[in-house]
């Protein structure tokens, strides 16, 4: 499965970040995480408990297609982004539709906010939550993986998933 690029979606506090990294070292290719990508104007307003639009997100996902394509010219690649609506992900993968995996971590919003609670020195503010899950558009062809569990067991069904 060398090339793949393998995207973790879902809302904020699904765990993107955690078993994007968690998959990375697995399967010994980059992790990129969308958050580091948002122009400084996007984490400003996400901080101020103002939605993004699909305008304010244009920049930054042009930015991880740029990583995306890159990343299937070489080795391959781990991408946590959001990726919420259907348009962004059709953004995302342009071009390179065949190398892409996406991973949907999907749970229910008061877990997913407990999650949010309990962390730290994160820009988005857990009242942003409700409006995440109304922009949602769940990928039917995206690997579907709840995330009532430990890490481990999620980075485990994920890799049963994808055969490896």
């Amino acid at each position: 499965m060398s090339k793949w690029i393998i995207f973790v979606m879902g809302v904020s506090g699904s765990g993107k970040s955690t078993i994007g990294k968690m998959l990375s070292e697995k399967l010994k290719v980059p992790f990129f995480d969308g958050d580091d990508f948002h122009p400084e104007e996007n984490v400003r307003k996400m901080q101020a408990g103002i939605p993004l639009t699909d305008e304010d997100r244009y920049a930054w996902l042009m930015r991880l297609h740029e990583v995306a394509s890159e990343c299937a010219k070489q080795e391959g690649g781990i991408i946590a982004c959001s990726a919420l609506k259907e348009s962004y992900r059709k953004l995302l993968m342009e071009g390179i539709e065949d190398n892409v995996k996406w991973i949907f971590l999907e749970g229910e919003y008061g877990l997913i906010k407990e999650r949010m609670l309990s962390r730290s020195a994160h820009f988005m503010p857990t009242k942003l939550l409700s409006s995440q899950f109304d922009t949602l558009e769940i990928p039917a062809y995206a690997i579907r993986i709840n995330i009532d569990t430990t890490p481990e067991i999620i980075v485990d069904h994920i890799m049963n998933q994808l055969e490896y």
